[in-house]
């Protein structure tokens, strides 16, 4: 059964985002499903994509845990069993794709960390010559890696809106400059850390997006961690430079939505059932070749 949108009228609902309801459980914590919706190019589509919210769920604790000796997290309780009394009637709505978290106050900025060139980034350095305010060597290509990773902030748009790189003084002007470092430095031992991990089950991560946020004070990782929806997994065997590479993740989706008459603005074109199974095939791949 997909979820596309849970209702729980007990509970205030906080945000509907691109994929995740959220709803407030008491001044400190808050309930957070992972939805089948899916996004592109910052527009939600009409049809979801079957069971993707269980793995993106599963996915990132898997990351989290894994990670949480680096850096604290705002995970409560992820066992649905163990959530309070009147929301066990929703447990078809809760099971395997969600959490109950701390109350964050989340960043004015997304921290992307690149250790590839492609997407945004690449389309950036082809007119500039630059990613976000670094100065990149001349003559790199589509998917080239880049020789240390970069830290490449990018503004968190309203949904509908896109989100746009900046440079990582723009970021510390947004947030303050002594937390944007911390932020950027956690950030690049996080991704270094996870690429290095799925490398050896051979899977290259090209980049990813964290979310963070502050409670009570102290930063904390936030929203999904290394997901198919959030970074660019490629497998290691086939990776070759100056083109675009075979994906686990949503890239499959853009693709096929960029080879549309779309103008990438609402309504999206309708998913085929094949591109949609097709979509949820990839995430799941992935997520059991890094986690089993």
């Amino acid at each position: 059964m997909s979820v596309i949108q849970t209702n729980i009228p007990e509970l205030k609902l906080i945000s509907r985002g691109k994929v995740r309801d959220m709803y407030e459980l008491d001044e400190k914590s808050i309930l957070i499903v992972t939805t089948d919706r899916m996004s592109a190019f910052d527009v939600i589509l009409d049809d979801p994509i079957p069971g993707k919210g269980i793995i993106l769920n599963q996915l990132t604790l898997f990351w989290m845990r894994r990670f949480e000796s680096l850096v604290p997290n705002h995970i409560i309780e992820s066992d649905v069993n163990k959530y309070p009394a009147f929301l066990q009637k929703y447990k078809d709505q809760l099971e395997g794709r969600s959490v109950i978290a701390k109350k964050a106050k989340p960043l004015a900025v997304e921290c992307i960390v690149r250790g590839y060139l492609a997407g945004s980034g690449y389309k950036d350095y082809l007119k500039t010559g630059m990613v976000c305010g670094y100065k990149l060597p001349e003559g790199l290509k589509n998917s080239s890696k880049i020789a240390e990773p970069l830290f490449t902030p990018s503004t968190k748009a309203e949904i509908g809106d896109h989100d746009e790189n900046i440079s990582v003084e723009q970021a510390g002007k947004i947030i303050g400059k002594e937390l944007c470092e911390r932020v950027k430095n956690i950030s690049l031992e996080i991704y270094c850390k996870g690429r290095d991990y799925a490398a050896e089950r051979g899977i290259i991560i090209a980049d990813t997006k964290f979310e963070f946020g502050l409670v009570d004070g102290e930063l904390t990782l936030i929203d999904e961690v290394m997901t198919p929806d959030s970074s660019r997994f490629w497998p290691a065997s086939s990776y070759e430079e100056g083109k675009n590479q075979a994906s686990y993740d949503k890239q499959y989706l853009r693709d096929w939505l960029e080879a549309q008459d779309w103008d990438k603005t609402p309504p999206a074109p309708r998913l085929p059932e094949d591109v949609a199974r097709t979509t949820t095939q990839k995430y799941q791949e992935i997520a059991d070749i890094l986690t089993k």
